[in-house]
């Protein structure tokens, strides 16, 4: 297998993932007809900035790996903060 035809798929992968996140975001907020970010957004955002941070490392990129090494803290602060909710929530209950 070609090596660079392997890490270019990588690369459109990851940006699929990335994209897609904002398809979702918009089909739950047209759903909820309001804006919302559902927990999928995070998802997509943390599995599309995780696929392209290795392809950003592939091409030694200092500044597509600097944007998606920050953007992974942010995705996965969100999730704990929103596992943190739903735990405190649930307990409530």
């Amino acid at each position: 297998m070609n090596t660079e035809w392997f890490w270019l798929a990588v690369g459109f992968l990851g940006q699929a993932l990335f994209s897609a996140r904002f398809l979702v975001q918009w089909l739950a907020s047209e759903r909820a007809r309001r804006s919302i970010v559902p927990k999928a957004f995070w998802f997509f955002s943390l599995a599309g900035g995780v696929t392209l941070l290795a392809y950003a490392l592939y091409r030694r990129d200092p500044v597509f790996i600097a944007g998606q090494g920050a953007g992974l803290l942010i995705y996965g602060r969100n999730l704990m903060l929103i596992r943190r909710e739903t735990r405190l929530s649930r307990a409530r209950q």
